[in-house]
């Protein structure tokens, strides 16, 4: 038996069908199997691991419809896009904290950790206002080695 929706995810529904009717949008089959998808990774996905989920969900969602809707699903705060420098995009489901985060990405796997980088905000705010500027975006990554990664370059040498 499926567990009844939460109420943040209802809410978070709602938010996301009057963003897109906002946009001219209709909140297909398609689109709403992608934003349940989204929601549902835990840790960083790619666009490749979004489609997957989603159509396990619903077969008829296409790559089309995935590279349309995650702009849709950055712009209504459902997910967040993390780039790090590599040829794709990770994707992150929004949990709705206010505390900056900042990334460690391993160099060799990949692997994103986020942690809290509270001092980032008024970081931000403070060197953007010495210089008569308002902030609009930052973003804080530390590339490193894991632990698994480390110990494999260690048994090599």
């Amino acid at each position: 038996m499926p567990k009844p929706p939460s109420s943040e995810s209802v809410e978070q529904s709602g938010a996301f069908r009057a963003f897109i009717a906002q946009k001219g949008l209709r909140a297909t089959r398609q689109r709403m199997a992608v934003f349940e998808a989204a929601r549902s990774i835990q840790g960083h996905y790619t666009a490749e691991d979004l489609m997957k989920k989603a159509r396990a969900l619903d077969r008829s969602v296409s790559r089309a419809t995935i590279y349309r809707a995650i702009p849709l699903l950055i712009g209504s705060s459902i997910v967040r896009e993390v780039d790090v420098g590599r040829d794709h995009k990770y994707y992150l489901a929004e949990a709705g904290s206010a505390t900056f985060r900042a990334q460690l990405i391993c160099e060799s796997c990949e692997t994103i950790v986020e942690v809290e980088a509270p001092f980032m905000e008024w970081y931000g705010k403070a060197v953007a206002a010495k210089h008569g500027m308002r902030p609009i975006s930052q973003k804080l990554q530390v590339t490193a080695l894991c632990e698994r990664c480390q110990k494999r370059k260690t048994a090599r040498l």
